[in-house]
Formats: structure tokens, C-alpha cells, sequence
């Protein structure tokens, strides 16, 4: 699979209706050769369901990453869950999804969870699968190759279950969620987050908003890369202006500056001047300006420092962004929209932000970009940054 492509990830979660906390929980890591991605469902729902899911999410995925072999890591969380002394079944069911970014080959490791959704060319198609017996306990295993448009997706059976004995006598089922999705496949499948909120707005339908059993789903999503390319501040060399106007305008994906001396710099070298659009100024903001081949242009400091507390306030997630249309949440949108993210970063110095009892080397820009990229590499963006 070429490099243009993307491992489009996304989970949601429904809370049991009076719970604070989730007994579900989803866990994923991305490195640059392998995705790995953890679904644990906890017996029960509140804090204890919570706890032991938390549990099994943070074992599988720390000895996957880890290297350890799989039917080690199988033994080990099996071997440390406890039993249900009524029921006799284990405390956290789990599934795990493995993805290997170099073959695109994926496997799907699953211990009494519902079986995985696989929709290839937006129809479904039901993965063989081998059972074997590991201390006693049946673990299923599915393989297979991704291709472009393909969706790979594991829930917790409060999906499964959704709208039992109310709006539907046996629940959704796994044959009708299949369906549901194939419709959805037809409209609206852009990306892993239009995939599953349209599923989990259904469950919640199904559910008429009293959710019976916490419900998750977690889907990967194989698309186009959209990358975004950010320069910030003037190269430290003024004799490569140019150079670096071009590395930007010759960039395939979309573009943004931050920075007023970094606009005026890029424009001199289109040949244009950069118009503001002031109703976008705030008290606390400049305001956005605006350049042909050019998605975003924006002040910098000021400007990057907000969009990263914007970042941290919504938590990276999209969907809780604010709607104000400033140059902070525009900044924000384009990173979270973004799958991998290049950092152009000049290192000329910017007397009037400079903190004089910080060394000359040591810029307040450095310092907002090193904190920006510590903030997505959390939330497992992929951040590359070149000084210039």
C-alpha cells in the first residue's frame, strides 16, 4: 500500500444510563511499521467493569508493543483476569486488532467478544476464522489484507444488544448492524468517525436514549492521506526565503502559515499582499489573512499558543471543538483534520516575543512547537518537524 494511504482510526463510546464511567474501554498505538488497537469490555458496567478493562487494555497493548508473542501476551491476561464465581466466565472479554503497515496484512485475536466487521468495497464479508484453546479458554483468530476503502470494526455487545426486549425483541443483532452499515457505506463513509458515530447514533436510538449496557465500537478505516504542511517563522538563512516559499507552495496536501513576517515572506515570493479578513480579530487574537494556494494564514505566536490550549480543552477530539471561526480554532480544525502533520520552523528570532532571560537560541516559537507536538504525539498524530 502506497504511502498516501492512511490508517484512519476512531472510537465512541456509550455510557450505561446513570454511570459515570465506561466498562468498556479502547486503547490503540500506531508506530511507523504496525497499528494495534484493543477493545476490552469489563463484566458489569461502573467502576469495578471500568477498572478491569482499563486492566486488560493496558497489559495487551503494553506487551504488544513490547514485541512479546502473541500467545504470550494471551496467556498472560487470561491468565491474570479473574472468574465470575456466579457465572463462571472471565471479568473482561477483549479483542485485538494487528495491522502491519508494510504488507497491510491484519489480524484479529478475539476472546468472547462479537465478531469484527470487515467491509470490503462497502459490503460486508464474514472472515474465517480458527479456534484454538489457550489455558482452557477459546480464542478466535481471523486474518487477511486491507485495501483502500476497506473498514475493519470491533464492538462490545451493548452494541450488539441494543434495543433488546424494547424496540427490538433480540436486540440488533449482528446480521442488521452488518446491513445498517452497508447503507451507510453507500452515503456517507468518508472517513472511520462518519462510519461509526452514524453506528452508535443508532444504537442510541435503538436504545430511545436509555442506554441498557455500555456500548463501543472502534473501526479502522484505510483512505487517502490528507496532510497538512504548518510553516511558522523566517528561516535563520534570509538568502533561503525562497527556497522554503517553494518547499511550501510545492507541497502536496494542505498549507497553512503562522506568522505575519512568514505570510508577508511567502507572498513576496507570489508576487501578492496578504488581505485580512478582520472579522475574524478577537480581543485576545489577530486576525486571519488571506493568500492564493494557501488554506491558512494566520498570526503566530499568539496564535499557535491558542490553538494548542484549544487542543487540550477539547481533548484532540474534533467533534468538541468551538465554533467560533478564529484563528485559533481554524488552526486547531486543520490539525485535527490532518493525518500526518510537517512542521516548517523557522528559527530567525522575533525580538518582540523574545524572553530576554532565555538564551538566544532558545525561542519562544521552539518552545510552543516542541509543547504542540508533545500534545499530538499523545494523541497518536503523526508530527515531523524541520528547523530551518
Amino acid at each position: 500500500m502506497g504511502q498516501d494511504n492512511f490508517f484512519d482510526i476512531c472510537d465512541r463510546s456509550l455510557n450505561k444510563k446513570g454511570e459515570e464511567l465506561c466498562g468498556d474501554q479502547v486503547k490503540f498505538t500506531k508506530t511507523e511499521t504496525k497499528s494495534t488497537i484493543v477493545l476490552s469490555d469489563g463484566l458489569g458496567s461502573g467502576v469495578k467493569a471500568n477498572i478491569l478493562a482499563t486492566l486488560t487494555t493496558e497489559i495487551l497493548i503494553t506487551m504488544l508493543n513490547a514485541d512479546v508473542p502473541l500467545e504470550e501476551v494471551i496467556k498472560t491476561v487470561i491468565g491474570t483476569l479473574p472468574i465470575c464465581q456466579v457465572r463462571q466466565i472471565a471479568y473482561a472479554t477483549f479483542t485485538i486488532i494487528q495491522i502491519d503497515h508494510q504488507t497491510n496484512q491484519f489480524k484479529v485475536i478475539n476472546f468472547d467478544n462479537p465478531p469484527v466487521f470487515y467491509f470490503n468495497k462497502g459490503r460486508v464479508i464474514k472472515l474465517d476464522t480458527k479456534t484454538e484453546k489457550i489455558l482452557g479458554k477459546k480464542i478466535l483468530s481471523s486474518e487477511g489484507q486491507l485495501e483502500r476503502g476497506d473498514f475493519l470494526g470491533a464492538i462490545s455487545d451493548g452494541v450488539l444488544y441494543a434495543g433488546l426486549g424494547d424496540t427490538m425483541n433480540f436486540g440488533w443483532g449482528w446480521d442488521n448492524i452488518a446491513k445498517y452499515m452497508e447503507k451507510v457505506f453507500m452515503t456517507q463513509a468518508t472517513n472511520s468517525r462518519s462510519i461509526i458515530e452514524q453506528v452508535m447514533a443508532e444504537t442510541r436510538s435503538l436504545y430511545r436514549d436509555k442506554i441498557g449496557d455500555d456500548a463501543t465500537f472502534v473501526g479502522i478505516y484505510v483512505r487517502k492521506r490528507n496532510p497538512v504542511m504548518i510553516f511558522t517563522g523566517p528561516p535563520l538563512d534570509i538568502t533561503k526565503d525562497e527556497l522554503y516559499a517553494e518547499r511550501l507552495l510545492s507541497f502536496k496536501g494542505r498549507k497553512v502559515i503562522c506568522g505575519g513576517t512568514t505570510g508577508n515572506l511567502v507572498a513576496n515570493y507570489m508576487g501578492e499582499t496578504v488581505e485580512m479578513d478582520i472579522s475574524t480579530m478577537r480581543k485576545d487574537l489577530p486576525p486571519i489573512g488571506k493568500l492564493t494556494e494557501i488554506d491558512l494564514v494566520t498570526e503566530g505566536i499568539l496564535t499557535i499558543s491558542k490553538a494548542t490550549a484549544v487542543l487540550r480543552q477539547c481533548n484532540c477530539d474534533i467533534t468538541r471543538l468551538p465554533s467560533d471561526q478564529n484563528g485559533a480554532v481554524l488552526l486547531a480544525r486543520e490539525i485535527l483534520e490532518a493525518d500526518s502533520i510537517f512542521l516548517l520552523v523557522g528559527q530567525q528570532i522575533n525580538e518582540f516575543y523574545q524572553n530576554p532571560l532565555l538564551p538566544k537560541n532558545i525561542s519562544i516559537r521552539r518552545s510552543l512547537i516542541e509543547d504542540l507536538v508533545n500534545l499530538l504525539k499523545q494523541k497518536q498524530k503523526e508530527v515531523t518537524v524541520e528547523y530551518c
